[in-house]
């Protein structure tokens, strides 16, 4: 009697090797990295989200944050304490093929999506030649390579990023007035932000421009109408972002704007303001006026925080592997590489720190600002 080759395949499976003499003989079962690399090779195939990238709450995690450095051109003040922060040593840093090599596992593993941050990442080294390589992921399943930047040295190197395969781009900028953008970064620069703005919205290929603002109680939530009028003739999208607490920040609940509150503020001036649709995993909601190319919305961290739907993971700079921005633990992948893990092995590390994922973070009173680390070494 034939078996069919589906009856065939279960009877075989899981079986490294078949004795073919007439001593019994023990079965070898498959090792840890034989099922790491099947599973590997299947997902490459199908295109599907492997199970080491799936959360114990069901969470598929599709998008990668990639930081590039911890420095950065400016020191704004949400982000870097006022008496600054340690580097880490150069050689504690991912080499370029370290951030490809692990780009490429998480990619192969099913994440589409590869944002590149900082620190400031247009001060990396070959970003250039970075995004070209990534880009090179496309046939693994990578769909979007984005960038969040401060612009201040971006207007130059922008159209060769864009040719060498970055689709997304979000631009800081948390003041029009350049008087008070000094004040909130500590540098210069304003002018050289605005450049890059328009720079952005000329390249065609850039399949989205956002502005990222951070708002903040008698500091800048006065401007956030002036923000709106930037959407009125460009294809642009505004952001805003509440102030979030990390290390060093001196956070304070008063100086926190809810997004409801903004919203409010907003809708005094355009009643006619929609809700858009929202993407699946969309940390912004997001809004239209009648009449304007672009678009505005708010990512509401502290108010109205999303963590239900969240498909990130983040990779510092040294190679530290975070589940969530609020959440201290790390794992170190850098470590591992080092030491010659295979990529089965770093698949396993990923695995088990994803699994490790909570529900949800903390509360605004109860997120841990002491020992999670100082939002530019995160990757903002």
């Amino acid at each position: 009697m034939k078996l069919q080759k589906s009856n065939l395949s279960k009877l075989v499976r899981g079986f490294r090797t078949i004795p073919t003499t007439k001593q019994a003989q023990p079965i070898e079962l498959p090792s840890v990295q034989h099922q790491a690399r099947e599973r590997i090779a299947r997902i490459d195939s199908e295109g599907i989200v492997s199970p080491f990238l799936i959360d114990t709450f069901r969470r598929r995690h599709d998008y990668l944050r990639i930081s590039l450095t911890e420095r950065c051109n400016l020191r704004c003040f949400y982000c870097m304490p006022s008496e600054g922060i340690e580097l880490s040593p150069n050689g504690n840093i991912l080499t370029d093929d370290e951030v490809v090599r692990l780009a490429t596992l998480f990619v192969r593993n099913g994440v589409t999506k590869i944002r590149l941050t900082g620190g400031e990442p247009t001060v990396r080294k070959n970003i250039v030649d970075i995004v070209g390589r990534l880009n090179t992921l496309r046939r693994f399943g990578l769909q979007s390579i984005g960038m969040t930047t401060n612009g201040i040295a971006l207007h130059r190197r922008l159209p060769s990023l864009v040719a060498n395969g970055l689709t997304h781009l979000n631009i800081s900028l948390d003041t029009l007035d350049p008087f008070k953008f000094e004040i909130m970064t500590r540098r210069p620069g304003h002018e050289a932000v605005m450049r890059a703005i328009e720079t952005a919205l000329a390249l065609p290929e850039l399949h989205s421009v956002k502005l990222n603002v951070v708002i903040v109680k008698g500091l800048n939530d006065s401007e956030a109408l002036n923000f709106l009028e930037m959407t009125k003739d460009k294809r642009l999208s505004v952001r805003f972002i509440e102030f979030m607490p990390f290390t060093g920040n001196k956070w304070d609940k008063a100086k926190m704007v809810p997004s409801s509150e903004l919203l409010s503020h907003i809708a005094e001036r355009h009643p006619t303001a929609t809700r858009a649709p929202d993407a699946l995993n969309d940390t912004a909601r997001n809004y239209t006026i009648p009449g304007y190319q672009g678009s505005f919305g708010f990512i509401s961290s502290m108010s109205d925080h999303f963590c239900g739907s969240c498909n990130r993971l983040r990779l510092t700079a040294d190679g530290q592997i975070k589940v969530c921005l609020f959440d201290a633990k790390e794992i170190s992948l850098r470590d591992q590489m080092r030491r010659g893990a295979s990529d089965e092995d770093l698949l396993h590390t990923i695995g088990l720190a994803v699994r490790g994922k909570k529900e949800k973070h903390a509360g605004m009173e109860d997120i841990d600002v002491i020992t999670n680390r100082p939002m530019i070494l995160i990757g903002g």
